[in-house]
């Protein structure tokens, strides 16, 4: 056996404390509970995207050695997140030996606090040639919610070197994230919306702001719907193919301008009569795709809406719009101009990023910043979107609320970018490369899964202060009255894929889980925001009840949930803390799965690893037992019809605690087919399959409001809650 072979088979300890250093998992325990141990390349592979060289033993021992002086190298930590009230905590500084040293806490909304210097400090060290002391100051537990600042002072008590001052940030975020007065009052229960899917007669063959105001409006007014949970609504690339799946942006922090209802942009009533036919000829030409059996076309939406938008953005401004647009600008800072500017370069350049010459490759080049100004107008361009989706948003989230809705609308934030996108190019340093994110293999995806995303890295965001994060919490958050959190198990440790290798050939990277949901707690707390996150998976059980203690509201989905004996859990025993759903996006609409087109998908992409007989019989069993626990409860009269059934389903959740329910819109109007199926590309039509009935037959909006289906549905969940 060869050396390669023979190191690939084992993991030395310097190794493994290396890894465990940066987060890195060396073991782990599958989804049937085999323990794993992670190869040596995988190891090396993924330290390697940390920007940490361990591949011979000088580079391993000089990694260490850096390991261990990293924190000596830091006079105060770049962030200290925090609870409210928390007793006991500190703050390590590292000042030159023998100096004196002040630390004081400058208040986000103004005063200055003096901390106190408490015992415990380690004795000094030599780091990098001088010799340092470390000084430990106690935190008052009575600060203020807050993103502050640590200003650390000190100073050569011989008056020899010149004095030194450095900062640092400090999050205080609450302990546990009380619900929104409407939630606490009340469960609610609301529709979960692909909004592309939701089309009417006046849709450019795409939903829209308009459309989202509309289902919020009439769910709420007639069936007395507190939310609706939306697709992200992120933002993709700018340019043809544009992105199919929601869960695949260009950024994470800016919205989709293909969601703009084109009529309701004001400076559109001032068109020349020449440019308003343009447009209406370009909505016209859309809409007769409204009631057509087809996919959803994106490229052709967005040509289509981006000239309209180029004619409207031409049009002058009145003096209170212009400030308005400008206040905006101002309010979101670099992360627009970065936005705009990748924008205007892609379309300048017409190829992804990654070939763009090497001069573009950062939004901070000379180069870059001279393109800029030279693609002014584009630049503006891409801004001005983005003020006018957050224009409709915002007004959408106002017509759900005038209409009763206790939350509002509920957003969905994806796992990661495109690769490609605007925020692998703008937040490149806190990006890792040669990786992407994934999940292991699991129950429903045996393969594994590769979602070709770039993952933070969790040594980069801490440097960062979380700002990234903040920022992009803060905008997902402004017009809504929740947030769903894609994977949230991300947010603790997210499963990473070296290039090149199978989703099966990764490893787990923690994050600091207390730092991530501190800055969500505190940005969710200011926006008086419900947080849901998608628990499912390979979960580790103490991370549940984590989340629970602090107040994040879990996912729980009627064909996962089972007792400790395998059968289906009795409603009474479902978690309170939770939404509840019958499906999901990554299974057929409830009436499909009734039928199994789970199975029949699957095994005709080839992606069941067991004989699909097997596979389907296990599955036509797990199906009857909940069917046998709806008649056993009294929900499911005998011989009952599709409808019947899918009712009694979504009758059980309202015999639950769960403060959350949730209906998936296609399940209102009988539509079967799933909207993605993972593990999947081109393989299958992924989030491009508009709603449709039983038959496949389009389902516009206005079709939707006088469904006797719907409205049957709807009096379950209304009745019920």
């Amino acid at each position: 056996m060869d050396d390669g072979a023979t190191q690939e088979q084992g993991l030395d300890e310097d190794l493994v404390r290396l890894a465990t250093a940066y987060g890195v998992a060396t073991e782990y325990w599958d989804w049937q509970g085999a323990h794993v141990t992670v190869p040596r390349s995988t190891v090396l592979a993924v330290l390697a995207a940390l920007q940490v060289d361990a591949s011979t033993p000088d580079a391993l021992a000089a990694a260490l050695t850096d390991t261990e002086l990293r924190g000596w190298r830091r006079p105060v930590p770049p962030v200290t997140v925090v609870r409210e009230a928390a007793t006991g905590a500190t703050v390590t500084t590292h000042v030159p030996d023998g100096w004196s040293a002040e630390l004081t806490v400058w208040l986000e909304e103004g005063g200055r606090r003096h901390l106190s210097q408490v015992a415990g400090s380690a004795g000094p060290r030599e780091v990098d040639g001088e010799r340092l002391g470390e000084a430990v100051f106690a935190l008052p537990a009575d600060l203020p919610l807050g993103w502050h600042e640590l200003h650390l002072a000190s100073a050569d008590p011989a008056g020899a070197q010149q004095a030194r001052e450095q900062t640092g940030v400090l999050v205080v975020s609450p302990d546990r994230l009380r619900l929104p007065d409407a939630l606490a009052e009340h469960r609610q229960w609301g529709f979960m919306t692909m909004l592309f899917q939701l089309r009417s007669e006046d849709s450019w063959a795409f939903g829209d702001m308009a459309d989202l105001a509309e289902v919020a409006s009439w769910s709420a007014r007639e069936h007395g719907a507190g939310f609706v949970l939306l697709n992200p609504l992120h933002a993709p690339d700018p340019v043809a193919p544009v992105e199919a799946s929601p869960y695949l942006p260009a950024t994470r922090r800016f919205v989709n301008p293909l969601y703009l209802r084109v009529e309701d942009v004001r400076e559109t009533a001032y068109l020349s009569a020449a440019d308003r036919a343009v447009v209406e000829w370009h909505a016209e030409e859309l809409r007769e795709l409204n009631r057509d059996d087809v996919l959803i076309d994106r490229d052709l939406v967005w040509e289509a809406k981006k000239a309209a938008l180029e004619r409207v953005f031409a049009v002058r401004r009145s003096p209170a719009r212009q400030a308005a647009f400008e206040a905006f600008r101002e309010r979101e800072g670099q992360g627009l101009v970065d936005w705009a500017t990748w924008c205007a370069l892609r379309e300048f350049y017409g190829v992804p990023s990654p070939r763009w010459p090497a001069h573009a490759s950062s939004p901070t080049s000379e180069a870059v910043v001279q393109l800029r100004e030279e693609l002014a107008d584009r630049v503006e361009f891409h801004c001005w979107l983005q003020w006018l989706m957050d224009i409709q948003l915002g007004d959408a989230q106002r017509a759900a609320v005038e209409a009763g809705m206790g939350l509002g609308i509920v957003h969905d934030l994806a796992v990661g970018v495109h690769p490609d996108g605007a925020d692998a190019w703008a937040l490149q340093d806190t990006m890792a490369r040669g990786v992407s994110v994934g999940a292991p293999p699991d129950a429903f995806n045996q393969q594994g899964q590769d979602w070709s995303q770039p993952p933070w890295r969790p040594d980069a965001l801490e440097e960062a202060a979380y700002a990234p994060l903040r920022d992009m919490l803060r905008a997902v958050l402004r017009h809504g009255g929740g947030i769903r959190i894609d994977h949230i198990i991300g947010l603790f440790r997210l499963w990473w894929i070296p290039s090149g290798a199978g989703p099966d050939a990764g490893t787990y990277v923690r994050f600091d889980h207390e730092a991530m949901i501190g800055v969500l707690a505190l940005e969710a707390h200011r926006a008086g925001a419900v947080v849901v996150g998608e628990d499912l998976g390979n979960v580790e059980p103490w991370v549940r009840d984590y989340l629970r203690e602090r107040g994040v509201l879990g996912t729980s989905i009627l064909w996962f949930e089972k007792d400790a004996d395998g059968t289906p859990l009795k409603p009474q025993k479902w978690r309170e803390l939770c939404l509840a759903t019958v499906t999901t996006h990554d299974l057929p609409p409830t009436a499909g799965y009734l039928a199994g087109e789970h199975i029949e998908v699957r095994e005709r992409l080839g992606l069941l690893t067991r004989d699909p007989a097997e596979e389907r019989a296990a599955d036509t069993a797990d199906r009857a037992a909940y069917l046998q626990m709806l008649t056993d409860l009294g929900l499911l009269p005998e011989q009952a019809v599709e409808r019947q059934t899918v009712e009694a389903l979504h009758r059980l959740l309202t015999w639950t605690p769960s403060l959350l329910l949730g209906v998936a819109l296609p399940d209102a109007v009988g539509d079967r087919r799933a909207i993605n199926q993972p593990g999947t590309h081109l393989e299958y039509p992924n989030w491009r399959l508009p709603l449709a009935d039983g038959a496949g037959m389009p389902v516009l909006l206005e079709d939707l409001v006088r469904s006797p289906r719907a409205a049957s549905l709807g009096r379950v969940l209304r009745e019920g809650v």
